[in-house]
């Protein structure tokens, strides 16, 4: 539901929305730039003074007007020739004109009517209402998105779009809603649709019919600072039943031209003053910091409107149509789903179609908008859970965790959970597996004990599949074909052999850099934008599902990278050795972003063996700053397979690389990276304290025998690589 409401007003009012941010964000420039510009009273100067030297200048004065920013305005008449300027407050004397700026009043026409008067107006206040709603429907999603508000500036993760459009609006949201509510008030006042504000007092029947006092003997504007005033009238000539007319920020009142005493007075009421502090905060007259902080706030509409736009298109094109998706409030069986890349979605619909068919009433939501009450006649819940990285819930399960963990009581229908993943990955299904567990220990009933999915084997789908409709009583038979990724043709420009007196094959590919669209660079799609420790999915001929290559470059270095190994009976990695230059595969880009050498001068640990040296060799490469990079390296023999060792000594002669450190298992002393860690212990508690982050790519074994051997080595500090992974200060790439 709050999906649904955050996005039809951003796509429906979205032009209404981009064209008051633009313009709310243009005028927002004007009152600071007004009161920069603007002579400011002296300090104690009183408004008999100031009036007094702009009579002195100006006989035939009307009216003197002070604006919020301190700009002060004069109106005289002079032979029967109307006259105004700006004036400075020292002299009385005229500064500049007092014409109002063309091009302020155009974007004002533009921001609070279209230039199409009261219908307009009546357009742009529906815009101010869909820009409230996308803003508090916004703030509940990111919320949901990050695991809650208390980690509502948590790490963001996932397409380029969605941290574009999730971190612009973590920040811009408050002012939004401000901005919005504030332009809703102004509307409804500017429509009479919310009460007048106090009459001004009455214009007393009883004066002294005597003119001609001295302003300075006038007590009320003797006494009356400047920085108070707003406007004050002279009488008009020769009317003695005529009085001056004074606006402060306290209230109005008239002042006898003869005596100078004040005849009435009416403070400004409750309303009155709520009224002008909504406007202030609109306009950011009198608050100008204010106004140009929301006016910036502002100019990120058009970024989060273009950006929700790529991900409505992107996410349209990832996740099938569910025809059919019956209503969550009347659905008996309750289909959750979580999904990174969009495949599981493909999966989801495939068993919505089939419970369907048997006669099932089913209802396909994301993980992340769990809520048990939105399901009051659910007979059964069924999740369908990817997982992310190394165990973490995918971008559609973000907070299922968390409100799982808060509910008093489970529901009462039971539960059927199916991971999805690739066996080769250390973290196999471990969220699929978590939320199993933690439903389990809550005492949420099992409909079926957990299953999961290798490489999206429609075999294993097929096979659980007939064991859910034999605890539903039902015939079900999923027959899932896996939509076929969207991919790139790859050239290869060069090869480096490795390996072969080790029995182990390797080789360095570089291919050609493919032509990218507009488009797909500022969106990242294709190959738009990647980088080193990014993943290149490549499709293997007479394979449906890629195969995940770490990036060893970037965009910037104007080539495609990976370091591949041969092993035995592997269909990707036979076809991608047997390559000669000016061959060609099919291939992805998937981002990484958990595995991305973050900007900083604080220094890197890198730890890699075999072909994990891959992405930390496109860390190294890309490290222009000369941020201090220590690398740790093993290999089984320097004769064989030392992989990018003149590149790495060059990174070392011209600074990329600080420090290399190698370990060889083969030979007359074989030794493991992990030994080298542990020799150089002292230095490595050294950089850590200095805030070093460490970044570990490679084989599980290997993984985890340097996560041992860092335990070891910083438990006299009190730090673990747990500690340092919560910090975001220790980084895993495992195969």
């Amino acid at each position: 539901m709050i999906r649904t409401l955050h996005r039809w007003p951003g796509l429906l009012a979205l032009i209404l929305v981009m064209a008051l941010a633009l313009s709310g964000a243009a005028l927002s420039v004007f009152p600071a730039a007004e009161r920069l510009s603007t002579p400011q009273a002296e300090a104690g100067l009183t408004v008999a003074d100031l009036a007094g030297r702009i009579l002195a200048a100006y006989p035939g004065v009307e009216q003197i007007r002070r604006a919020p920013s301190g700009r002060i305005t004069a109106f005289w008449f002079d032979d029967g020739t109307p006259g105004a300027a700006v004036i400075d407050p020292a002299t009385g004397k005229g500064i500049a004109s007092a014409d109002p700026d063309p091009v302020k009043r155009w974007l004002t026409n533009l921001h609070r009517s279209l230039f199409l008067g009261d219908a307009g107006r009546i357009a742009m206040a529906i815009g101010a209402v869909a820009m409230l709603i996308l803003s508090a429907s916004g703030a509940m999603l990111v919320a949901r998105r990050m695991g809650g508000w208390r980690r509502w500036f948590a790490p963001l993760r996932g397409p380029a779009s969605s941290r574009i459009h999730t971190g612009i609006a973590r920040v811009a949201v408050t002012g939004l809603v401000l901005s919005s509510a504030t332009a809703l008030w102004m509307a409804a006042s500017t429509f009479d649709l919310l009460p007048d504000g106090a009459a001004p007092p009455t214009f007393p029947t009883e004066v002294s019919g005597s003119t001609g006092v001295l302003l300075a003997a006038m007590e009320p504007l003797s006494v009356i600072a400047v920085t108070e005033l707003r406007e004050l009238s002279f009488p008009y000539p020769g009317d003695a039943t005529d009085a001056f007319t004074l606006k402060t920020d306290r209230g109005t009142g008239y002042l006898d031209q003869g005596t100078g005493e004040l005849l009435a007075w009416a403070e400004l009421t409750m309303w009155e003053r709520i009224s002008e502090t909504i406007y202030m905060l609109h306009t950011g007259q009198g608050a100008a910091s204010l106004g140009l902080v929301l006016g910036v706030l502002a100019l990120g509409v058009p970024a989060m409107g273009v950006s929700g736009l790529v991900l409505w298109f992107a996410g349209r094109r990832s996740r099938p149509r569910l025809r059919g998706n019956h209503p969550a409030k009347g659905a008996a069986t309750i289909l959750l789903v979580g999904s990174e890349g969009g495949s599981t979605w493909g999966f989801a619909a495939t068993l919505q179609h089939a419970l369907t068919t048997a006669g099932q009433h089913v209802h396909v939501a994301p993980m992340s908008g769990f809520e048990p009450a939105r399901y009051p006649q659910a007979e059964r819940f069924v999740i369908l859970a990817a997982t992310w990285g190394e165990g973490q819930a995918p971008a559609t399960a973000k907070g299922f965790i968390e409100r799982l963990a808060a509910l008093e009581s489970v529901p009462e229908a039971p539960l059927a959970v199916l991971g999805f993943g690739d066996r080769s990955f250390p973290a196999f299904c471990a969220f699929a597996d978590e939320v199993a567990s933690r439903a389990a220990a809550k005492g949420w009933a099992q409909l079926m004990p957990f299953d999961t999915v290798d490489r999206q084997s429609p075999q294993d789908f097929a096979r659980w599949g007939r064991a859910l409709g034999a605890a539903l009583g039902i015939e079900l038979t999923l027959e899932h074909v896996p939509t076929p990724p969207v991919t790139g043709r790859l050239t290869l420009i060069s090869r480096r052999d490795y390996g072969a007196e080790v029995q182990a094959p390797t080789t360095i590919l570089r291919f050609a850099l493919p032509e990218a669209t507009f488009l797909q660079r500022l969106t990242g799609r294709g190959f738009g934008r990647f980088q080193a420790g990014d993943l290149l999915g490549v499709l293997p001929e007479g394979a449906d599902l890629p195969r995940f290559y770490s990036l060893a470059s970037g965009r910037r270095d104007g080539f495609v990278e990976i370091v591949v190994r041969k092993h035995p009976g592997g269909l990707c990695s036979g076809q991608l050795l047997a390559l000669e230059p000016g061959q060609a595969i099919r291939a992805l880009v998937r981002h990484n972003p958990a595995f991305h050498a973050a900007a900083g001068r604080s220094p890197l640990i890198l730890i890699g063996a075999g072909t994990g040296i891959g992405p930390l060799a496109g860390f190294i490469r890309g490290n222009s700053s000369k941020r201090p990079i220590h690398l740790a390296f093993g290999m089984r023999h320097p004769d064989s397979d030392f992989l990018y060792r003149d590149d790495l000594a060059g990174w070392q002669v011209d600074g990329r690389l600080a420090r290399l450190t190698t370990a060889n298992s083969r030979g007359a002393k074989p030794r493991y990276v992990q030994h080298s860690l542990r020799a150089e212990s002292a230095e490595l508690i050294r950089l850590v304290q200095e805030g070093a982050r460490i970044m570990v790519c490679g084989g599980r074994d290997m993984a985890s025998g340097v996560a041992d051997a860092l335990t070891d080595i910083l438990a006299p500090t009190g730090l673990t690589p747990l500690a340092l992974k919560a910090e975001g200060r220790y980084a895993e790439d495992i195969y």
